[in-house]
């Protein structure tokens, strides 16, 4: 495919100056904040432009927790609906977990995810499991699963609740260099203390052993303190939060039953604003969506997990940057550069410069739109946001200098 493409008339959120940029094969090679000389591509080859109409770019947004149901579960989503939803979202690259069916807990199913991104509208970066069919009793194949391309190692949607397994997964992780993403829950526990106590059970060990920790999905004010002083320490802790623990409080859920039910549990008014406290202070380093989604049978039978890929970007122009929380500069840093740094692609991903790949979403925080589900790409519908007025409207997204998404609306 011919990707060579010039984006015109694109306002840089860093600086609000108007660029042109230029992209050759699916590379940034020029950055222009005059009129840019022709690009040095093929002669008679077609040249794509998008002009951006003084609209706000940034590098794509990159989702570090999100759930694709493949292999095993495609009645709920699989590699080409979960990205398709994403790019509508503006996202561009995403880590898919390994609680699917069969787990991805052994090399192979780490080649059969990278062997089918020709499926997806986005890049892909599998997360390969800590223990054997997340049983939270046996240590996988760190170096093998890291060899065949997993970015990072997690049982998400269990804990490991064995201390000393956990232990021994952290020292094993330090070794191999590769990421620990800790889903942190005491299933003898309920209410807060549930991921408090795995949290600072987590952190501790983390420090103890000098191994890299990310902590998933944080829902509580005590957890997100634990985060703050671990860093504070100058300890290798990162974390991230969901949209729906800065917008929604456990009050919702009479107002939206079965979509307002996910694990962790939504928390009280008092903790969502100890989250974004936590987003303002650098104690929370990126917003994820853990985006799970689930057939109608499914929510109404009591499964957790709502839909997020759509909506989370728009959930933070509206819930924190129009209530002046943090900059839209603060919420891009968020989304993009932030979560390239924890998973190590930073390299080429999560920010605009010459020689990074052409990976960018064009969008629009001023107009207002209401988000409806039954026009989403995913092929579930489990959101508690159907409906609800947003700014943050995705114009454009693009990918390896392909326009993979333009909204249509």
């Amino acid at each position: 495919m011919n990707n060579n493409l010039i984006i015109k008339n694109a306002r840089l959120v860093e600086t609000d100056e108007i660029i042109d940029i230029i992209i050759n094969n699916g590379i940034i090679s020029e950055i222009c904040r005059s009129e840019p000389a022709w690009p040095p591509v093929e002669k008679n080859c077609d040249i794509n432009i998008i002009d951006a109409e003084c609209n706000y770019i940034s590098a794509g947004f990159i989702d570090l927790h999100t759930h694709l149901r493949d292999p095993g579960l495609t009645y709920k989503e699989d590699i080409e609906s979960g990205t398709k939803s994403a790019i509508k979202g503006g996202i561009t690259a995403l880590c898919c977990m390994p609680n699917t069916n069969p787990v991805i807990d052994n090399p192979d199913l780490i080649k059969y995810i990278l062997e089918n991104k020709n499926k997806a509208h986005c890049n892909i970066f599998p997360v390969g499991a800590i223990t054997k069919s997340q049983k939270g009793e046996e240590l996988t194949d760190f170096a093998g699963l890291k060899k065949a391309g997993a970015m990072a190692l997690s049982d998400d949607g269990k804990p490991v609740e064995n201390y000393d397994l956990m232990r021994e997964a952290l020292i094993k992780s330090k070794e191999n260099n590769i990421l620990i993403m800790s889903h942190c829950e005491d299933l003898s526990l309920t209410g807060n203390e549930s991921e408090d106590k795995i949290t600072k059970r987590d952190i501790y060990l983390a420090c103890e052993t000098g191994a890299r920790l990310h902590i998933c999905h944080v829902s509580t004010g005590n957890s997100a303190g634990y985060i703050a002083e671990a860093k504070n320490q100058g300890f290798n802790i990162t974390a991230e939060t969901c949209p729906h623990y800065f917008v929604l409080t456990d009050e919702d859920i009479t107002k939206y039953g079965v979509n307002a039910k996910m694990n962790p549990p939504l928390r009280s008014t008092e903790d969502k604003e100890k989250i974004i406290e936590a987003i303002k202070s650098g104690a929370i380093d990126c917003i994820s969506t853990d985006h799970a989604p689930h057939s109608l049978e499914d929510k109404n039978a009591g499964v957790n997990g709502i839909t997020g890929v759509e909506t989370s970007f728009a959930l933070g122009v509206t819930y924190l940057v129009k209530q002046n929380h943090i900059t839209l500069k603060k919420l891009i840093e968020l989304m993009t550069i932030n979560p390239a740094k924890i998973i190590g692609i930073d390299d080429k991903y999560g920010t605009i410069e010459v020689g990074k790949a052409a990976d960018f979403v064009i969008f629009n925080t001023d107009k207002k739109f209401i988000y409806d589900k039954n026009k989403s790409y995913s092929k579930s519908r489990n959101t508690p946001f159907h409906g609800f007025k947003f700014y943050g409207k995705v114009l454009y997204t693009i990918v390896n200098g392909n326009m993979v998404y333009e909204n249509d609306d």
